[in-house]
């Protein structure tokens, strides 16, 4: 056994001593949560559950329509009004992006769980794997570490983090080892169609409508596609929502195109931008420097004190200059 194996077998050990101890558990996942964080946040539930433990599932932005197909999505709240003695946060590259459910964290989490690169280790102790196409995915690993059962709908909402962060099994990271993944899954029952279906093909009609204003506005320039939703196509078409309704996904499929903005104005001066790459393109130092972060080919950042179209020139200049940077490596 080589010292960082045995390193990770000690972590996971004291992991399960404090998950074994643990009587109420908080389980954080981010902002205008995702598949994998919604996947995750309710599939550990259910296997904590199925071990005797009280949770307490937690997302600052609750539970999207698209999502609520999830068994115990009811169960999640917006915030932290019970008391916990053991905290774990899923799916976030740092901690503010649980948003403020996180302030009410007396200390660092306990667990830290997560496959964002620019992930810094926030927690007391962090499983945080890069090289993992999910959340969800590690989760899976982490359970018969934890000694917790893979119940059927623990699968069913692992198997959503799944296909939700690989698009259905179309990321470059995809690898055999997340079909396998996803196979074990849906032998302990997870319905694969019924969660491809609503996880990637269901949309609102007014994120359709949203998606065809913001469309309208597309450009494309030096091998960069990009976007912007101001605050009066959102008001406009009456989407309530934080982000760009999975529109970022649309984008990717332009074939001129090897990185993709999308760039969502928000009240008080904010602005969300959301990055995509192809395979060749690394987009987290990019929004790494606006204070993001993410993966290589997917990442994204919240930009304060800043106008849409001072956020978009700002941005757009530094992605150019990285495109111009990596051509002549």
């Amino acid at each position: 056994m080589t010292f960082d194996k045995y390193c990770i077998v000690t972590t996971q050990q004291t992991a399960r001593g404090l998950i074994a101890a643990a009587n109420r558990i908080l389980i954080l996942t981010h902002v205008s949560p995702d598949g994998d964080a919604l996947g995750s946040l309710l599939g550990l539930h259910w296997a904590l559950k199925a071990s005797g433990k009280e949770t307490l599932p937690v997302s600052a932005d609750g539970c999207p329509d698209t999502f609520r197909f999830l068994p115990g999505s009811s169960e999640i709240r917006n915030r932290v009004n019970d008391t916990y003695d053991l905290a774990i946060v899923l799916d976030c590259a740092d901690l503010p992006r649980a948003g403020k459910p996180a302030e009410s964290l007396a200390g660092p989490p306990d667990l830290n769980i997560d496959h964002h690169a620019t992930n810094p280790g926030f927690g007391r102790l962090n499983f945080v794997y890069p090289e993992a196409a999910s959340t969800a995915e590690i989760i899976f690993d982490l359970l018969p570490a934890f000694k917790l059962p893979l119940t059927q709908p623990a699968a069913e909402c692992l198997l959503c983090g799944v296909v939700s962060d690989t698009l259905g099994f179309r990321t470059s990271n995809t690898t055999a080892k997340v079909l396998t993944t996803a196979q074990k899954l849906m032998a302990a029952g997870a319905d694969l169609p019924r969660i491809y279906d609503h996880a990637l093909n269901r949309r609102s009609f007014i994120a359709v409508q949203l998606w065809g204003q913001a469309l309208n506005r597309a450009a494309l320039d030096g091998g960069i596609a990009w976007t912007t939703i101001p605050l009066s196509i959102k008001q406009a078409v009456g989407y309530n929502g934080k982000g760009d309704a999975d529109l970022i996904n649309v984008l990717t499929t332009i074939n001129e195109a090897n990185v993709f903005l999308i760039f969502v104005e928000h009240e008080n001066n904010e602005v969300k931008v959301s990055w995509r790459a192809r395979p060749g393109w690394d987009v987290a130092k990019i929004a790494q420097s606006f204070g993001g972060g993410g993966h290589v080919s997917a990442a994204g950042a919240n930009l304060k004190n800043i106008t849409l179209a001072e956020a978009e020139e700002k941005v757009l200049a530094a992605t150019r200059q990285m495109m111009n940077a990596s051509r002549e490596l």
